[in-house]
């Protein structure tokens, strides 16, 4: 009953969340399910039946997610700059995020007063954060547009989950001060630009901007052609940063420190490591949900407690929904990021747990099935966001991914040991531009190929949650055979799963959703 009223409860929470993101509801209508709510707790403090308890927490949890959202939109439209959209405006505020280079333009937020405005500038123009500067433009709000593939994007959505609701393009930008802004943020954006620097001093392009994107996730630096191959072969998600690499650069750390430092200050140590490289590299969703999920683990690890990963997951989604429900629908980043993780979470154990049962060692084969259960939870968003799949995915992941670690400890070491040691440096470094180079040809390559990718008209939104019915169903039927066949009872399936992680562990590997 307890993991019933859990996840319940989130699911709830997350539907009225969805349910007034659409359609805005009447203050009558939230004040009826409330006092629903209430007369089934009554109920079930007189019957005592479980049933009218979590009928009555699901209400309750959906009556708080539609206020929440109420919440967040209502500090959007009360701004005194509405009375000066599309005109030419003057403004001065502080550059509240690391200018973040495309290919033409450079674009930062910058904070005016109460307000957030995203402005785009020339590439070459000299901004950092913690500036005081004066921008001229036009003032606009944020439109939709179609994408090259025919989908409609929510830009105005999308800006709003990052708390933006107007922009200035093409902006003049003068700098009037400096040292304003969080000192710590801006001594590790210090930190991460001399990073930088000593990489591109050792390591040529393009492979060079392959690493930034792999150890900082610096995707704007790769330029549309790689990025267009990445996406092609369906290895962008290196260069988007996930629980993978978020985990590998723990465990480096945790390594580092293994001789000189006890368990639970190694733990310690490893949790401030991960909320220093989340605020470095951006707090994307999928950075936030990743190092939330990686800094449970480490948690649970210093309190010696037991770690649901399934548990987890739902946590860290629902509570960085309380901090930003527009994640929910206006992100697709976080979408992708939740359903690949859920993916491995709940198919993952299933293949291992296959595998063992024939006496099987996982092995190689964790790379395949890892990416087929990945590329299995994410197909209907992607059908849906981008109508572009990889028919080779499957194949280019299976031969990149084993690289992705020794090529992000190779360049990290190379631009580390530049800052003292220039000559070791560039030893170092002939190895990080091998593993780079082998990536970008490998997709180079096989994004050449004339059936990479196949293309989809407009997918509409029923079938999203049609085809995750079928999947769901499926799963359903699976686990309910292995309960029958294998006699293993446990809170959807939890039981097999822990018993397929602990062999993991046993045999020294990364845990499930890290990969």
């Amino acid at each position: 009953m307890q993991a019933k009223l859990f996840y319940g409860s989130l699911v709830a929470f997350v539907f009225g969340i969805g349910v007034m993101s659409v359609w805005r509801l009447s203050l009558a209508t939230t004040v009826w399910v409330m006092f629903v709510a209430l007369v089934l707790a009554i109920l079930w403090r007189r019957f005592r039946m479980g049933t009218l308890l979590l009928s009555s927490v699901v209400l309750a949890s959906c009556v708080l997610g539609i206020i929440r959202m109420e919440m967040a939109q209502s500090q959007f439209g009360h701004s005194p700059l509405e009375v000066v959209v599309q005109e030419n405006v003057s403004l001065s505020g502080v550059v509240v995020s690391e200018p973040e280079e495309r290919e033409r333009t450079k674009q930062f937020l910058l904070q005016v007063q109460e307000d957030k405005l995203l402005v785009s500038t020339d590439r070459l123009s000299a901004v950092s954060y913690g500036e005081v500067v004066t921008v001229h433009g036009v003032l606009k709000k944020p439109e939709s547009f179609t994408t090259d593939l025919g989908r409609v994007f929510d830009y105005s959505g999308y800006l709003k989950a990052r708390g933006v609701e107007y922009q200035i393009s093409f902006a003049e930008v003068e700098v009037t001060d400096s040292g304003k802004g969080n000192p710590f943020m801006r001594l590790l954006f210090l930190v991460k630009q001399q990073f930088i620097t000593s990489l591109q001093n050792i390591i040529p392009e393009p492979a060079v901007s392959l690493g930034k994107g792999l150890l900082l996730g610096v995707k704007s630096a790769l330029g549309e052609d790689i990025e267009q191959d990445f996406r092609r072969t369906g290895i962008i998600h290196i260069v988007v940063l996930s629980g993978y690499n978020v985990m590998l650069v723990v465990a480096f750390i945790l390594f580092c420190f293994s001789y000189v430092l006890s368990l639970r200050w190694r733990l310690l140590f490893g949790i401030v490591t991960i909320v220093a490289f989340a605020l470095l590299v951006g707090l994307s969703a999928t950075v936030v949900r990743a190092s939330m999920m990686a800094s449970l683990l480490l948690i649970a690890q210093l309190m010696g407690r037991q770690y649901h990963v399934l548990r987890a997951l739902c946590f860290a989604a629902v509570m960085m929904l309380l901090l930003n429900p527009y994640l929910l629908l206006f992100d697709v980043g976080f979408q992708l990021s939740f359903m690949a993780t859920l993916g491995l979470v709940l198919l993952l154990p299933q293949f291992e747990a296959t595998l063992l049962d024939k006496g099987v060692n996982v092995g190689w084969r964790s790379f395949l099935y890892s990416t087929v259960a990945t590329q299995l939870a994410v197909l209907p968003l992607l059908l849906y966001h981008i109508g572009e799949v990889s028919l080779i995915a499957l194949v280019v992941n299976m031969l990149v991914l084993p690289m992705v670690p020794l090529a992000m400890l190779l360049t990290f070491l190379t631009g580390v040991i530049g800052f003292m040691f220039p000559v070791l440096a560039g030893v170092v470094g002939y190895g990080a531009l091998f593993s780079l180079q082998y990536i970008l040809v490998i997709a180079e390559q096989f994004a050449m190929l004339p059936f990479a990718v196949v293309q989809v008209g407009m997918f509409p939104a029923w079938g999203v949650f049609v085809l995750y019915g079928i999947f769901a169903g499926l799963w359903l039927y699976v686990q309910h055979k292995n309960i029958k066949r294998t006699g293993l009872l446990g809170e959807k399936g939890e039981m097999q799963n822990d018993l397929v992680k602990h062999k993991k562990n046993e045999d020294g590997a990364l845990p499930v959703f890290f990969r």
